[in-house]
């Protein structure tokens, strides 16, 4: 019968990455529990502190984009775990064990509640990477690089079509006579007011959605779906998917090229972490001073209307990546190493905690805190989590060889409950 992976079998370094990964992906998600919609990507600087702005600052810089492009690296890396290989996985279980991983998607996005749940995306990426799983570590980087070259000039291409529309929008209203001007005008100012007036809420958009948000239980449970059949019918299939497929197939080429398993040399991760950071950190601090330069313009902030934002966030990936097992080579800061790959090994549990905590701390089916605690306040609740995970993941796993979602997971994949008290 085919079984799970053997706790022996486990590869440091991917659960090392992959529990550093899962905590980073926090301080992009406690924005969608925390704040209003419109202040996700962008602080308001009308009502932002300088802490408030200095925080935005400082996660633009070193994290947003760069946190889930690792996790999806990771994801990719353990389709060909799960695929290939002496121990691979037929066909029916790889699928099986996706399907499973949807439906925990679609639990978090409409029971939970969480709009910004990306495990619904993962498993329909990872059933496509089934049929690239043979594919060369060449193959798989160049299609990584094609991908990378599309979705950059899309992001380009976007934003100058929103600048453009926003040029007519302001036509439309300095024009006297605007109903004269041509219809292309008109129709692409409407454009641009209909995207802008998701971002630029007036007083009454924000308590109306504060009151939903914070009221009950069912009338988040309403405003969220409205939001998350939006976003799973038209953000899923020309954004997210094709953002995740990116970084999985970069990271499936970097399995196979023995990079993430910590299989080369430390000068080849030196060299790795020294050049992602040096890309990434340059490209980034590009970007986060367009925005301060503009005073948060909402094109010059949005990172998806940016031409650099995915090689960016791919330099900052790949640097964390060559930083972390390097650590992992050297046997430095063991202690929390090993808190950290525990963290990873239960990544699915401490996913969907954040999830949980989100929904009883910022919505109405506990404290309704959503809107009330600043940008900068977020990341006090963002450090309690860590704090409680770190300590919490190595003293469940001292007694139980899964973390309880992941044992659920298993038994729904494999059809047979695995042992799970040590």
């Amino acid at each position: 019968m085919t079984q799970p992976v053997a706790e022996g079998e486990r590869i440091a370094s991917l659960d090392v990455l992959r529990g550093f990964a899962l905590l980073g992906i926090l301080l992009l998600n406690i924005l969608g529990f925390g704040l209003l919609s419109n202040a996700i990507f962008f602080p308001d600087p009308e009502t932002s502190s300088g802490l408030d702005t200095g925080v935005w600052g400082g996660i633009e810089l070193a994290a947003e984009g760069a946190m889930r492009a690792l996790f999806s690296m990771l994801f990719g890396a353990g389709v060909l775990l799960l695929a290939t290989g002496p121990r691979a996985k037929s066909a029916a279980v790889f699928f099986k064990r996706h399907f499973w991983l949807l439906m925990f998607g679609v639990l978090d996005m409409f029971v939970l509640l969480w709009l910004g749940d990306i495990l619904i995306v993962y498993a329909l990426a990872g059933m496509l990477l089934f049929f690239v799983r043979n594919a060369s570590a060449r193959r798989l980087l160049i299609g990584a690089a094609v991908l990378m070259v599309l979705m950059s000039s899309c992001n380009g291409v976007m934003g100058f079509g929103l600048n453009m529309s926003r040029q007519a929008a302001e036509q439309v209203t300095n024009s006297p006579t605007p109903q004269e001007l041509p219809t292309e005008v008109r129709q692409s100012a409407e454009g641009w007011q209909e995207f802008a007036g998701d971002y630029y809420m007036d007083e009454a958009a924000r308590a109306e959605e504060l009151q939903a948000r914070s009221g009950s239980y069912l009338s988040a449970f309403a405003w969220n779906y409205e939001q998350s059949v939006e976003s799973l019918l038209f953000v899923l299939p020309t954004i997210l998917i094709w953002d995740a497929l990116l970084m999985m197939l970069l990271g499936m080429a970097l399995y196979k090229m023995g990079v993430m398993q910590g299989e080369r040399s430390r000068s080849f991760y030196w060299r790795l972490m020294l050049g992602g950071f040096a890309v990434g950190l340059s490209l980034n601090a590009y970007e986060v001073a367009q925005a301060f330069r503009t005073n948060f313009d909402l094109l010059a902030s949005f990172p998806y209307f940016k031409f650099t934002y995915h090689l960016g966030r791919c330099g900052m990936a790949l640097g964390y990546v060559g930083a972390l097992v390097l650590l992992v080579q050297s046997g430095a800061l063991q202690s929390l190493l090993t808190r950290l790959s525990a963290v990873g090994r239960m990544a699915l549990t401490n996913y969907l905690m954040h999830s949980v905590i989100g929904l009883f701390v910022f919505t109405g089916a506990g404290l309704g805190l959503v809107g009330e605690l600043t940008r900068f306040q977020l990341y006090g609740v963002v450090l309690a989590i860590w704090v409680f995970q770190l300590w919490f993941s190595p003293w469940w796993l001292a007694r139980y060889h899964f973390g309880p979602l992941e044992w659920v997971w298993r038994w729904l994949t494999y059809g047979s409950a695995p042992p799970l008290a040590r």
